[in-house]
């Protein structure tokens, strides 16, 4: 006698969504900036501001609005980077708030107020990321427009020296006027040409993790290999020589080395890129009066202070980290308003370092680091190549912003000019880092969204013999 029995198949294990975690981090991301703006008000003046109702109103709405739309259109993206980035965009606008109130800035008539400007462009920033995750169902049609990305993200470089349409602010012509608003394409380029590096990296990384020889431990590449990297590093070099602007060179060149180093696993790579991204800077320095000027200020600035306004500004920005000391004189109490017309762009962190001190400062970079860290996980999570690289671009990019803007600010190398993503004041930034989040957001949907379990076969059904 024997018995025939039927087994059916087992679907795939549905993995935990975790948006309600990040509903409740997203409650902490907006309660936090509330009583960071209470307590400005009750430092400047004793009271409650009159705003703060507004502001909270508007901070949570829009987060709201964000979580709804990850939690339909993205179920299973990373629960920290949303949280992360409201609060750093919430932290900012009470930081350029309380700058605001400052009188000797409201003196100058070189400066304005931004806060609610910036309240606007964070709005504008979240609906771009709202617009990224409807629009965009899966990142890998990006790898279609592999070259018109390339073209796309020449033209935003090359947009600020277009005669009648670009500015020169302060010696960098990094911004174009468009109908009374400024604005400054490369933010939005770094990531246009992470699309770029990308596609051409997926396709040729096999030709360029080719060894000729081996130099001192390091395998180099081969010769005709060398033509990408040294395209990007003219093209950098002729940003910072044409546009004057350090940031945005180092920003581009430093992404496609760190794209290439992951895509091909040669350390080779790095090491040729600081050698390339150092002699440029350093040619470029010597006859490139803004950059010279930088400089100068990094070297020893109260030598030129009474000469050079970047000295001067120097100067207040180091005084300002001394008078932090570890945990800062409190948030309304400090004096780096004196820093003057960029103190609530690019120099916010300096108030930073002075009204939290050593410890606001490493929570700072601490929210920066998860950032990063979670872009990097998505990375390594992401089952396609051009995913991979997308996102270690992506996260690649803005943690070379937060390093060029924190290390200039804080005397490590020479200031760039760059804003502070989320943090500083300025409507191009905050809308291209929404968009790089919401990019990132998509990524990691699709990493960790369970396969679709296979249809039934009826005719594969494991017949099973028991015997007697």
């Amino acid at each position: 006698m024997s018995v025939v029995t039927n087994t059916t198949t087992i679907g795939a294990i549905e993995l935990p969504s975790r948006r309600n975690t990040e509903l409740v981090l997203l409650g902490f991301a907006v309660a936090i900036p509330v009583f960071a703006y209470l307590n400005v008000g009750l430092a400047l003046d004793g009271t409650v501001p009159p705003g703060m109702l507004g502001y909270g109103l508007g901070l949570g709405l829009m987060a709201g609005i964000a979580h709804i739309v990850v939690r339909k259109f993205a179920k299973y993206a990373d629960p920290l980077l949303l949280p992360l980035a409201t609060l750093l965009n919430g932290l900012g606008l009470v930081l350029i708030w309380r700058l605001d109130q400052s009188p000797r800035l409201l003196a100058r008539s070189d400066f304005s107020p931004q806060a609610t400007n910036q309240l606007m462009y964070s709005a504008l920033g979240i609906a771009l990321f709202v617009g990224v995750l409807l629009i965009m169902k899966d990142h890998r049609i990006l790898q279609r427009f592999t070259y018109i990305s390339m073209v796309a993200s020449l033209v935003l470089l090359l947009l600020p020296i277009v005669p009648g349409l670009g500015a020169d602010v302060f010696g960098a012509k990094i911004w174009i006027r468009v109908g009374g608003f400024s604005i400054q394409p490369g933010e939005f380029a770094k990531i246009v040409i992470a699309v770029f590096f990308s596609g051409y990296l997926m396709v040729k990384r096999d030709a360029l993790a080719l060894a000729s020889r081996r130099f001192m431990g390091l395998y180099l590449p081969r010769g005709r290999d060398l033509g990408p990297i040294l395209t990007i590093w003219a093209i950098s070099l002729l940003v910072l020589i044409f546009e004057n602007d350090l940031g945005t060179s180092l920003l581009f060149f430093g992404m496609f080395v760190i794209m290439l180093y992951v895509a091909t696993e040669r350390t080779s790579w790095i090491v040729i890129g600081l050698l390339m991204s150092a002699g440029g800077a350093v040619v470029v320095a010597s006859f490139a009066g803004h950059v010279q000027a930088r400089v100068n200020a990094w070297i020893d600035p109260f030598v030129c202070r009474e000469t050079s306004v970047a000295c001067d500004q120097m100067t207040q920005v180091l005084m300002s980290f001394g008078a932090g000391g570890t945990l800062g004189t409190g948030l309304g109490q400090g004096n780096s308003d004196l820093i003057q017309f960029a103190a609530n762009s690019d120099f916010i962190f300096a108030t930073v370092g002075e009204e939290l001190g050593l410890a606001g400062v490493m929570a700072f970079l601490l929210l920066y680091g998860l950032i990063i860290e979670r872009g990097i996980r998505t990375a390594l999570a992401a089952r396609d190549p051009f995913g991979k690289l997308f996102a270690i671009g992506l996260s690649g990019a803005f943690a070379l912003q937060v390093f060029v803007v924190a290390g200039g600010v804080m005397g490590l190398i020479p200031l760039t000019g760059m804003t502070m993503p989320f943090l500083a004041a300025g409507g191009s930034s905050v809308i291209a880092n929404w968009a790089l989040v919401g990019i990132l957001i998509r990524i990691s949907d699709t990493a960790r969204r369970p396969a679709p379990a296979p249809a039934p076969n009826p005719d594969a059904e494991m017949t099973q013999v028991v015997r007697p």
